[in-house]
């Protein structure tokens, strides 16, 4: 398949990736799903605690919509699926390097799941090529890990869900618009890169 093809509508950025035969592909992708499990891992180490709020500023949020967007719906999915099951099982790099099920914030995690899967299928349909379209994603993805993780929030903790929506959602608006900010401009960009290169 040429560089041109796979630079239209209905590619991801990790189509670009070379695989000659159907056993290499499958290789490639698991290296794929293993990398966006480890990336959204490291990420989440870069935790900043919010003063009144048991939910921190971490990475992992930017790392699980690049997932998403870059390998696409199932191989994003299957990248937050690994990162939530060894999370789960004891594998120390939830936020903070925390691990296991049923903290206050694991909601967040279940969202960033449902979220790569969105923004990989939006970025199917070629919700990364452009500027307003990337931002539209990463807004998307956003609201859907929102949707998981204040609701959880507000159940595990007990706390009423306007005091939820106000320590697990409000403090994180600025930081969400300079991640979409940084999105808009370094997936359109790599679309360009590639398709110079094609």
């Amino acid at each position: 398949m040429s560089t041109a093809a796979l630079t239209s509508p209905g590619a991801v950025l990790a189509d670009l990736l070379p695989a000659a035969s159907a056993s290499r592909a499958r290789v490639r992708d698991a290296a794929l799903v293993l990398g966006g499990a480890a990336l959204t891992g490291i990420a989440a180490q870069i935790a900043v605690p919010v003063p009144g709020s048991p939910v921190p500023v971490t990475g992992q949020t930017f790392a699980a919509l690049l997932v998403g967007a870059s390998l696409g719906t199932r191989r994003g999915l299957l990248s937050l699926a690994l990162y939530a099951l060894a999370g789960m099982a004891g594998v120390p790099w939830f936020a903070g390097g925390a691990s296991g099920a049923g903290g206050a914030t694991f909601g967040y995690v279940l969202g960033m799941l449902l979220a790569a899967g969105l923004v990989g299928a939006l970025a199917r349909r070629g919700g990364d090529r452009g500027v307003l379209r990337t931002a539209a994603t990463m807004a998307a993805g956003t609201a859907v890990i929102y949707a998981v993780g204040v609701p959880f929030l507000a159940l595990s903790t007990g706390m009423p869900f306007g005091q939820a929506v106000a320590v697990g959602l409000v403090p994180f608006l600025i930081g969400d618009a300079l991640k979409a900010a940084l999105a808009m401009g370094a997936l359109p960009a790599a679309w360009k890169l590639a398709g110079r290169r094609g």
